[in-house]
C-alpha cells in the first residue's frame, strides 16, 4: 500500500486482504462454522457412547474437530490479521478484547466444571469401580513438567516483547510452541499405553468415560492452544506485535496459562486422586 493512499505500512507486507467466507458486511460466517464444529464434536462423543457404529463416531468427531479448528483459525484472522497495519490501535478496543477471552475462559470453566463434577459423583460411590491402571508414571509426570515449563517460556517472551527484545520474543514463542506440541504427542503416546498395553479405553466403564472425557477435552484445548500460539508466531515473524501493539499475544497467553492450570488441577484429582484409595 502506498503513502499516498494515506496507510503507514511500517514497511512491511499487508496481509491477505480477502477475508472468506466474507458474511455480510462487516459479519462473519467463522462463528458460525466454529460453533457447528463444536456441536459436532459433541455429536461424535454421543454417538460413540450410545455404540450407534464407532466408525462413523469417530468420522463425525474427527471431521468436528477438523471443522472446529478451521472456523477458530478462519474467525481470529478475520478479526486479528486482516488490515492489522491499517487498523487504528483503540485501548477500548483492545479491552474488549481481553474481557471477551476472559467472558470465554469463563464458559470453559463451566465446561470442565460439568466433567469434574461428573467424576467426583463416581469417586463419592464404591471405588475403584473397577481395576486401574497405573496412572502417575514418569510419562505424565514429564509431560506436566514440559506444560507448566512453558508457562514460563510464554511469559518469558512476553516480558522480551514488553521491553523491545524482538529476537527474545521469538525464542520464547518457537521453546513454547515446541513444548506445547511434544506435550501433545506425549498425551497421544499414553492413549496408545493404556489401549494397547492395559487394555483400558473409554468404554472400560465409568471411570474410563470420565478419564477420556477430562483428557480428551484438554488435550483439545491444548491442540487449539498451539494453533492460536502458530498464528501468533507467525505473525511475529512478520513483524506485527510491539510494546504498544501486542493484545493477541497477551488474550493467547491468558487461554495457555488457563490450560496449564487447568492441566494441573486434573492431574491432581484425576492421576493421584484416583489412586488414593484405590
Amino acid at each position: 500500500m502506498t503513502s499516498e493512499e494515506g496507510h503507514d505500512d511500517h514497511g512491511h507486507h499487508l496481509p491477505a486482504v480477502e477475508d472468506w467466507p466474507r458474511g455480510f458486511g462487516e459479519a462473519s460466517w467463522w462463528p458460525f462454522v466454529t460453533a457447528v464444529g463444536g456441536a459436532g464434536i459433541y455429536v461424535g462423543a454421543a454417538l460413540y457412547i450410545m455404540g450407534i457404529g464407532q466408525t462413523t463416531a469417530l468420522g463425525v468427531a474427527g471431521g468436528s474437530i477438523a471443522l472446529f479448528v478451521l472456523g477458530i483459525v478462519g474467525w481470529l484472522y478475520h478479526a486479528f490479521v486482516k488490515g492489522f497495519w491499517d487498523r487504528d490501535r483503540s485501548e477500548h478496543d483492545e479491552n474488549k478484547l481481553r474481557w471477551g477471552m476472559l467472558a470465554f475462559l469463563g464458559s470453559e470453566l463451566g465446561t470442565f466444571g460439568a466433567l469434574f463434577g461428573y467424576y467426583f459423583f463416581i469417586r463419592a460411590g464404591t471405588w475403584p469401580p473397577q481395576e486401574l491402571p497405573h496412572l502417575v508414571g514418569s510419562l505424565v509426570l514429564i509431560n506436566t513438567g514440559l506444560l507448566v515449563l512453558s508457562s514460563f517460556t510464554l511469559h518469558w517472551a512476553e516480558g522480551a516483547l514488553q521491553k523491545g527484545n524482538r529476537q527474545n520474543f521469538l525464542l520464547g514463542l518457537a521453546v513454547t510452541l515446541l513444548l506445547g506440541t511434544v506435550f501433545i504427542g506425549g498425551q497421544v503416546y499414553e492413549y496408545y499405553e493404556f489401549i494397547v498395553h492395559s487394555e483400558f479405553t473409554f468404554s472400560s466403564g465409568i471411570f474410563g468415560s470420565a478419564f477420556y472425557g477430562l483428557t480428551g477435552l484438554h488435550g483439545l484445548h491444548v491442540s487449539l492452544g498451539a494453533v492460536l500460539l502458530g498464528i501468533v508466531f507467525i505473525r511475529a515473524l512478520r513483524g506485527q506485535y510491539s510494546a504498544e501493539r501486542h493484545v493477541s499475544v497477551s488474550t493467547a497467553s491468558m487461554y495457555w496459562h488457563f490450560v496449564d492450570v487447568v492441566w494441573i488441577f486434573l492431574v491432581v484429582v484425576l492421576y493421584v486422586g484416583a489412586e488414593v484409595g484405590a
